[in-house]
């Protein structure tokens, strides 16, 4: 008769062959309640790289207005948010898109080692590239739509518009990705976006304080423009799930070269913020929990039903109305 440690182990090797082979649907948190969520689209917003300081962290809230006043209030607010890996905008990407921490060059020369949450929502659902899409105004993250995975590179990509006229190089303003933003998801409607805007990173990088102060509020004010695009359009209104949100902060006052720069372990440039809004969460509620970038793409694939099964992340429970 075969051992109960062999039964086990042969039960383990077909599962991983389901997953991985047949693509079959595994979920990595069985004891999660199956229910029927009222979203169908999910929209995430990454403000590169305002430092906690100027956002959350200041109890006025004086430079994001729209995030603190009428955002916020008609969502979630995770205030203990972290990028607990690299604190560079690629690696901070990649970690929201894949659910996994990497180490990866910050020029966008280097794709993420494993499939993101497009490439698995596109394989399962069935759906072609227009119904997932990468804006950013950064062009190096062109990267976030493929991986150097020899079993998923090339296939499954999402729509891309990053950079320069959306070909995937430079730096464009934000203003004209918004614009091309709006454009394309008033044309295609896509169930899975991220969308990517730079002027504060720039900004403080360039070591301009009240440029950078601005652009904090210019991106506030593009928060705001989306959700008020998502509630007018009628196949968004009462559907969408928005999740805004950083990809790493700066270094503190006092440490280096303060606002100008990060990318080190440092508390400044580790703690951003999660805002939380749609139709299947609570509101005006904020939760003081630890969660983390690798958070977000598992619980859009519980969200969206879909397997994510290199994920190392955890579905953001406390998001949820209660049942």
């Amino acid at each position: 008769m075969m051992s109960v440690c062999r039964f086990k182990l042969l039960i383990a090797v077909l599962v991983i062959f389901s997953v991985t082979i047949l693509g079959f649907r595994y979920d990595q948190d069985p004891l999660l309640p199956k229910r029927k969520f009222q979203t169908e689209y999910v929209i995430v917003l990454v403000i590169d790289g305002p430092r906690y300081s100027e956002t959350f962290g200041d109890s006025s809230c004086q430079y994001i207005p729209h995030l603190a006043n009428d955002l916020a209030p008609q969502g979630v607010l995770v205030k203990e948010f972290r990028n607990n890996g690299s604190t560079h905008t690629n690696a901070g990407h990649t970690a929201i898109t894949t659910g996994n921490y990497q180490r990866i060059k910050n020029n966008g020369e280097e794709l993420p080692k494993l499939p993101g949450m497009f490439h698995y929502f596109l394989r399962e659902k069935g759906y072609d590239s227009t119904q997932a899409w990468v804006i950013a105004s950064k062009g190096k993250l062109n990267i976030l739509g493929d991986t150097k995975n020899k079993d998923w590179k090339g296939e499954f990509h999402p729509s891309r518009h990053c950079g320069i006229d959306g070909k995937g190089s430079g730096y464009t303003g934000d203003k004209l990705n918004w614009r091309d933003a709006k454009r394309i998801l008033g044309q295609y409607h896509p169930r899975l976006t991220l969308i990517n805007v730079l002027e504060v990173d720039v900004k403080g990088h360039q070591n301009k304080w009240t440029e950078y102060l601005q652009a904090i509020r210019n991106t506030d004010q593009i928060a705001n423009e989306l959700w008020d695009f998502i509630q007018s359009d009628s196949v968004y209104r009462d559907k969408t799930t928005l999740f805004i949100t950083n990809d790493h902060g700066r270094h503190p006052d006092g440490h280096k070269d303060g606002f100008i720069s990060h990318g080190d372990k440092c508390e400044g440039c580790r703690l951003i913020y999660l805002v939380a809004l749609g139709p299947d969460f609570k509101k005006g509620h904020i939760i003081r929990s630890k969660y983390e970038q690798i958070d977000i793409s598992k619980t859009i694939s519980y969200m969206l039903d879909f397997s994510m099964p290199t994920s190392e992340g955890m579905v953001m429970e406390e998001l949820f109305d209660p049942l």
